[in-house]
């Protein structure tokens, strides 16, 4: 995968996030983990963007790191929006849960490459 098809990857991860949060329940719980699920499933896709402009290598590990930390903190929010049934639309849950767990791994994987590259 370039570049390129990882960008839209994100891209497309947010606009998983966007869609699913506009058709969460207007509840305490609902507003509340809505709003945190859009900043952090947005977030990777604006952080790569940072990424490919990075100033060295410490600095693109780093903004990796950044985008890893809202991917993981985006599977959690998604997973507790699951188990407390606060979206009915499985269509829509369930292809953001995968497609945030793959980029998990990819994220994984290539912090670990660049570390190895960067010799740290």
């Amino acid at each position: 995968m370039n570049k390129q098809q990882l960008e839209d990857r994100l891209i497309n991860f947010a606009v998983q996030v966007i869609s699913l949060s506009n058709e969460m329940p207007s509840t305490k719980a609902g507003n509340h983990l809505a709003g945190q699920l859009i900043r952090s499933g947005t977030s990777p896709a604006l952080n790569y963007g940072e990424s490919r402009s990075a100033e060295s290598m410490k600095d693109f590990i780093h903004k990796l790191q950044i985008i890893l930390k809202e991917l993981r903190e985006s599977y959690i929010c998604l997973k507790i929006i699951w188990r407390a049934k606060l979206h009915q639309n499985d269509k829509l849950l369930n292809p953001a849960l995968a497609e945030c767990d793959e980029l998990i791994s990819i994220f994984v994987k290539s912090i670990q490459t660049s570390k190895k590259k960067f010799g740290k």
